[in-house]
């Protein structure tokens, strides 16, 4: 696998755990464990996902996660725990996927692992405090199961096609820009409003 497969992997795993740290921790230790998924003998670094016992913490916590995340505001305060869980995640499975024989490689994968998992975590938390504030109780159900669906087919895409990874990546950087522009907009428009009503 050269070098921009294994970026684009590293990359695409640390942006889907900005949503869903567990379910790609869990993913990966399945697909280690039961070869599911044609992983490269590179990721042999993340044979420690395929212990049981570490498959089975991140399989409750990921059930856990996709429980929370269906119930309005419970998800917000989900999301506000995991703020910093999440970046350290993503910057420790962008570390476990890179060439383990070159520090400054790990040392860039490690920052912007950190700082991929940080961007869609935010966007993720700031685009749903959005829809949670919205009085009808279906969009947010709609919204997580539309990001179970993104961070379900991304991750198998990912690690079955490392080549394909590196667009993935930047799909996924892409989205959460511009879900985090979205909801930047819908919150300030919602502060100017109540600023005129106080006016008012």
């Amino acid at each position: 696998m050269g070098i921009a497969e294994i970026l684009g992997v590293a990359a695409s795993l640390s942006l889907l755990a900005g949503w869903r740290l567990y379910l790609c921790i869990f993913a990966t230790g399945v697909a280690m464990r039961w070869g599911s998924l044609p992983l490269p003998e590179h990721l042999a670094g993340l044979d420690v996902l395929a212990n049981p016992w570490v498959m089975a913490v991140a399989g409750i916590a990921a059930l856990a996660e996709l429980l929370a995340d269906k119930i309005a505001w419970l998800d917000s305060a989900w999301d506000a725990v995991h703020t910093l869980v999440r970046p350290v995640g993503g910057a420790l499975l962008a570390l476990a996927i890179v060439d383990p024989s070159d520090p400054a490689t790990q040392a860039i994968a490690f920052i912007l692992g950190g700082a991929g998992a940080f961007a869609s975590h935010a966007s993720k938390a700031g685009t749903r405090a959005v829809i949670n504030a919205s009085p009808e109780p279906v969009s947010n159900l709609a919204a997580s199961l539309a990001e179970d669906t993104v961070v379900g087919s991304a991750l198998v895409i990912a690690l079955a096609y490392p080549a394909a990874a590196a667009f993935v990546a930047v799909l996924l950087l892409a989205l959460a820009i511009y879900l985090g522009l979205l909801a930047r907009r819908v919150i300030r428009r919602l502060l100017g409003r109540k600023g005129r009503g106080e006016l008012a």
